[in-house]
């Protein structure tokens, strides 16, 4: 079988890691795919990811601490692990002291400093690193703690020194490289699409597969007519798609094309229920198997959805049996905690609330409009009390519209979600659009909306906050840069038990210098990758200079920033990419001037 030296992939990862701009990263990537023979780019796309397979396929995780790590360091490098623990200390990373101690047992050997990487010749290549980790991560049960040092050892002991440090960084998880999925797919269009004007195609396929390794493999061996051929399957999670915000029904209307299906939007956990024949998966917003968590829901499911094969997606929320109200989302969590299921069903009992069909027995209905859809659903859901259809009507009236939002408040839920219903009205996988909108109850109070921010960073505490977190640095996700830009330092909000969870959330993903994907001219005391969503409110938007969101869209040298911002909750359902983005914030902006213009005018009037 075809395969690639893994020197080449180690040497792009270090030239990624020295750049930020948007082109030269995809120009790396571009020279890598092309040296990439068809049959293993799935690899070599997981392994830039920093992934051994996409999360949502439930498989083992590789299962290395620390200890096992030093371990497999020391035996590769036929020093102590004292040894091994010490250079790791002094230099701050155990990737790079890896890569010191490799140089020194090689120096050993040959009675020569090993001057050039190049120079060094490897048996390594993508497939037998690749397999390797795979055979680590799959070592389970007794002996495997063992297993997993010998093997991760001999892995390292193959290596030249750069490789090696390439390896430690990916069994820590912290190969940080710097590039998202965007970036990827932009290579994948230049390389073996025919150019970006087909980076929609790749884009699609991915939004319907979630599995990029995949895409690029059917990519580079068959083609893009081939990928453009890609549908729903069951079991395969579909990346959702999202919602853009507005406060003004009369506007709504107008962006959903005059008329809309108004719809509750209920305080849950999204979810895709999959079904084919009598086996069941249902899938979160970040597309994690969440099947275990709702065996109650996972019954209803089988029982009601009347067809062999069908992919819906609806809100799991929890209710109270006594009054029959909704309970919020963070309800969900006490769920997700309890190792006793069938207790946590009857502590937390759940409603189902569906609101779209994406696949019906072979047919992919993402391409029909959402009438079609939605009448199809219908069809199909035996409803009963708690799993249901979301409550919604057709409208066209922006006073019925906000009567009906009324109504939704009174209910118990955030709101409601306005959908387009014209002939364009598909299902767009993992894009947020015009085509559905949110129209949220905190709209209603401070800023026009709430937002959903990624910490980048923490700032140390004073006074009574000494000695712990007491501020985080949060961005915005630029979608067309495919990178975090700041918005805010945000303190208030958190209780005293947010800040003390907040070492433990946060060391997992703490750096010694700024992610690549980060911009930022505000230092904090630490910088973290953007992984953690929070939900923010404020004041009002204003204009910052130190801050980089939307930076000279509004004003020259002058970004987007929250006035007062306050902590609401952490969304552990939201992906870092599906946080608002810097446009989101302009559009925002710009609305809010204009609703300030309109009253000022008036007060003149008057």
């Amino acid at each position: 079988m075809p395969d690639m030296p893994l020197r080449i992939l180690v040497e792009t990862i270090e030239r990624l890691e020295l750049v930020t701009a948007r082109t030269q990263l995809v120009a790396f990537l571009v020279n890598l795919f092309k040296q990439t023979p068809p049959e293993i780019i799935d690899k070599v796309v997981y392994l830039v990811q920093g992934i051994l397979w996409p999360d949502w396929k439930g498989m083992p995780e590789l299962g290395v601490g620390e200890k096992m790590l030093i371990k497999a360091i020391s035996l590769a490098c036929n020093i102590s692990e004292r040894e091994v623990e010490k250079t790791a200390k002094e230099i701050g990373d155990i990737g790079k002291a890896t890569e010191k101690l490799k140089q020194t047992a090689q120096s050993k050997q040959t009675g020569l400093t090993i001057f050039a990487f190049t120079q060094q010749p490897t048996g390594l290549t993508v497939t037998n690193t690749y397999n390797t980790l795979v055979k680590i991560a799959m070592a389970q049960g007794e002996g495997s703690k063992d297993l997993k040092i010998r093997l991760l050892a001999g892995l390292l002991k193959d290596a030249s020194p750069k490789e090696a440090k390439f390896i430690v960084k990916f069994v820590e998880g912290k190969l940080r490289v710097g590039i998202g999925d965007a970036t990827i797919m932009d290579a994948l269009a230049v390389t073996f699409g025919g150019g970006v004007a087909n980076r929609p195609v790749i884009e699609r396929a991915y939004n319907l597969r979630s599995d990029l390794g995949e895409v690029a493999k059917i990519l580079a061996s068959k083609g893009i007519e081939e990928l453009k051929k890609i549908k729903p399957e069951v079991g395969v999670p579909i990346r959702p798609m999202l919602a853009e915000r507005l406060s003004d029904p009369r506007e709504i209307l107008v962006k959903t094309g005059g008329e809309a299906f108004v719809e509750y939007k209920y305080d849950g956990e999204r979810a895709q229920i999959h079904k084919k024949g009598d086996k069941i998966w249902i899938y979160s917003r970040r597309l994690e198997n969440i099947t275990s968590q709702y065996p109650d829901v996972v019954e209803r499911a089988l029982e009601r959805i009347k067809a062999d094969e069908a992919i819906v997606e609806g809100e799991i929320v929890v209710y109270d049996p006594d009054t029959g109200e909704l309970k919020p989302f963070q309800e969900l969590m006490h769920r997700k905690r309890k190792h006793d299921i069938r207790q946590a069903i009857k502590e937390y009992p759940v409603k189902v609330f569906l609101f779209d069909l994406l696949y019906l027995n072979g047919e992919d209905y993402t391409l029909k409009p959402l009438p079609v859809r939605r009448e199809a659903l219908e069809k199909i859901i035996d409803k009963t009390e708690d799993f249901t259809i979301a409550e919604y009507i057709k409208t066209s009236n922006p006073e019925e519209l906000e009567k009906f939002f009324l109504e939704a408040i009174g209910n118990g839920v955030e709101g409601v979600m306005a959908k387009a219903i014209h002939k364009d009205s598909i299902y767009q996988a993992g894009v947020r659009g015009w085509l559905w909108i949110k129209y949220k109850r905190d709209y209603k109070s401070e800023m026009a909306d709430t937002v959903d921010l990624v910490v980048v960073g923490a700032f140390y505490g004073k006074g009574r906050r000494g000695g712990k977190y007491g501020a985080l640095l949060m961005a915005a996700y630029n979608k067309e840069k495919d990178v975090f830009e700041t918005v805010c330092k945000v303190g208030s909000g958190f209780k005293d038990e947010d800040l003390d969870k907040l070492p433990d959330m946060l060391k997992p993903y703490i750096r010694d210098r700024k992610h690549p994907r980060v911009v930022a001219e505000i230092e904090p005391d630490v910088w973290v990758d953007p992984v953690l969503v929070a939900e923010i409110i404020g004041a009002e938007l204003t204009l910052s200079p130190i801050h980089t969101c939307a930076k000279g869209v509004i004003k020259p040298d002058a970004g987007i920033s929250i006035r007062f911002p306050r902590f609401i909750r952490w969304r552990p359902d939201k992906r870092p990419e599906d946080a608002t983005t810097s446009s989101e914030l302009v559009e925002m902006y710009q609305r809010q001037l204009k609703k300030i213009t309109t009253e000022q005018a008036t007060q003149e009037q008057l």
